[in-house]
């Protein structure tokens, strides 16, 4: 009996140990979005049961169940389209075709510019190339002399206009060419880089890298070493560069243990961050305000009309100085992430417009006047990377190209040109002058009953859909047709210049009209879907066909050719 006891006993102790980590998961659990963006290894694993596909040249036309005289509209208006991409960009074409069995970076973003079971067609007749020739203002001009305007802003670099960048170079060379491109020593232009920085980002210490994603890397590096925790929280489709830590789901070959994602805005994420001892760091990517716990929008995966996005700044503020003050109570690095948005919200980056202070900041894009770089802001006390108390225990980083004299030079010039009046007015009412501009443009869509809004966060948009349809991808192809250049996302993300003007603008807004007109005259909105949710349920079964090898006679469903 007492062997009993005994062995009861012992199982109601190990019960009531075990309680607190079950909850502490639970918890955990909740605080996941429930999407596959919310949940890494599950996008991982379902990334990974995809089969690819391709629709037949007929089926390509007819994925909707369309009438047969929309699918002949959709024929004839797609041979129109790559009959104009064929005569109108041969060279810039050309040109592309010749290097892209030797670029792996070219062969992956033409890949992903459109669902894949469309890709083979579209990449055969609507290429428009990938290079360019020269720029001006809000230009960009290709190899065959065709001028767009440029709403890919570089990735993010071309906040305000190619020619002040042009200029940063041209200025940042000049500080410099003395010393020229000697590495180790520092050019005297790094104390007013390091004084300047310190004064808008409002923390102790700066270190310099020669990308965001380094920067990013350092950040969480330096705050294990100073927490002693190893656990890193990032938020639902959130982009932190492409290392392995911070992108644990589809992309990243290799598990990712210590990274936890969790849901953006959410009342059970600051609860799981009050009650964990392990989390070193939160990063925050402000851009994520614009389509919370949703991965960044692309063409891509723009297999239905189910894309959202808006922006409502006192919610986001509100969402940040309560992680803030969580972060604050329990040890928790807070990292803010301006590589991509910079100062492209406000003179003095996301933390002047929100409000809100990190202890770690970091940026790139913009901010080397054209060259890259990547920049690490921080309190004095988490920037150390060595202990007085313990000599040889030391958080190591460097690069051996970090604080190159041109890219100094070049950040000189921007932060120059960032302090003077002509650039001040370019910010004064920046949130009434885009928003003003975002319901123009859809006012327009309205009035011609097009199927068709855009969002905004200040000069970051991303286009809508308002009727289901799997074609809307189409959109960018007949976009640059009317001369408007987008970037290899498609109408994910639309990158404006603070360059433009009233009248630059304008004749955007007339191109997309009419670009948008003229897919809808080729009977691409007009298919057989009635929702959404049946477009990815049409989907789900073509994928099923696939994986069961019955390949679809009636879609014309071809799977991939075997050696």
């Amino acid at each position: 009996m007492s062997a009993l006891l005994a062995t009861l006993s012992a199982t109601a102790a190990a019960a009531v140990i075990a309680l607190p980590k079950a909850a502490q998961r639970l918890h955990l659990s909740r605080a996941k979005h429930p999407s596959l963006t919310g949940h890494a290894r599950m996008a991982r694993r379902v990334a990974g049961l995809i089969p690819h596909y391709a629709y037949s040249e007929r089926a390509f036309f007819r994925s909707d169940d369309p009438d047969e005289t929309v699918a002949l509209r959709r024929e004839n208006g797609f041979a129109r389209l790559a009959e104009l991409y064929r005569t109108r960009f041969a060279r810039t074409r050309a040109e592309t075709d010749a290097v892209r069995d030797g670029l792996s970076d070219l062969q992956f973003t033409g890949l992903y510019r459109v669902p894949f079971q469309y890709a083979g067609h579209v990449r055969a007749h609507l290429g428009a190339g990938a290079f360019a020739a020269a720029s001006e203002g809000v230009t960009v001009t290709d190899l065959d002399g065709n001028v767009f305007y440029d709403l890919a802003g570089s990735y993010g670099v071309n906040l305000f206009g190619v020619d002040f960048y042009r200029a940063c170079l041209e200025a940042g060379a000049a500080k410099v060419a003395a010393l020229g491109p000697v590495l180790g020593p520092l050019h005297p232009v790094v104390t007013g880089n390091v004084a300047r920085l310190k004064a808008l980002s409002g923390l102790d210490e700066i270190s310099f890298h020669m990308s965001g994603t380094e920067a990013v890397m350092q950040a969480v590096r330096l705050a294990r070493y100073h927490t002693g925790r190893r656990r890193i929280v990032r938020f639902c489709g959130a982009y932190h560069g492409w290392w392995g830590e911070v992108q644990p789901g589809i992309g990243n070959p290799v598990p990712t243990r210590d990274t936890l994602t969790l849901a953006d805005m959410s009342e059970r994420t600051l609860k799981v961050l009050a009650s964990r001892r392990d989390v070193a760091c939160v990063l925050v990517n402000p851009l994520q305000a614009m389509h919370p716990n949703a991965g960044a929008p692309s063409d891509s995966a723009l297999v239905d009309s189910g894309r959202k996005a808006s922006f409502d700044r006192a919610a986001y503020t509100t969402w940040l100085k309560a992680l803030r003050a969580v972060c604050t109570a329990n040890g928790i690095v807070l990292i803010l992430d301006e590589v991509f948005l910079g100062f492209r919200l406000a003179q003095g980056g996301a933390q002047a417009y929100f409000d809100v202070r990190a202890d770690l900041v970091t940026y790139g894009k913009t901010l080397g006047g054209g060259l890259p770089v990547g920049v690490l802001c921080g309190r004095a006390d988490l920037m150390r990377r060595f202990r007085d108390d313990r000599p040889v225990d030391i958080c190591f980083a460097r690069g051996t190209f970090n604080a190159h004299p041109y890219v100094m030079g070049a950040m000189s010039a921007f932060l120059d040109r960032l302090e003077t009046p002509e650039v001040a007015a370019l910010y004064r009412d920046l949130d009434a002058t885009w928003d003003a501009r975002a319901a123009r443009l859809n006012a327009l869509l309205a009035e011609a009953e097009l199927p068709v809004r855009v969002a905004n966060m200040s000069t970051v948009w991303t286009v809508l859909y308002t009727r289901p349809s799997r074609y809307n991808w189409m959109l960018q192809f007949y976009l640059r047709a009317e001369g408007l250049a987008l970037s290899w996302v498609g109408t994910g993300r639309m990158i404006f210049s603070l360059a433009y003007d009233d009248a630059a603008f304008e004749a955007v807004a007339a191109r997309f009209v009419a670009a948008a007109n003229a897919m809808r005259a080729d009977g691409w909105w007009e298919g057989g879907a009635p929702t959404d949710k049946a477009i990815r349920r049409a989907i789900l079964r073509e994928v099923a066909a696939v994986r069961l090898g019955k390949l679809g006679a009636r879609l014309g469903l071809r799977a991939p050719d075997r050696a």
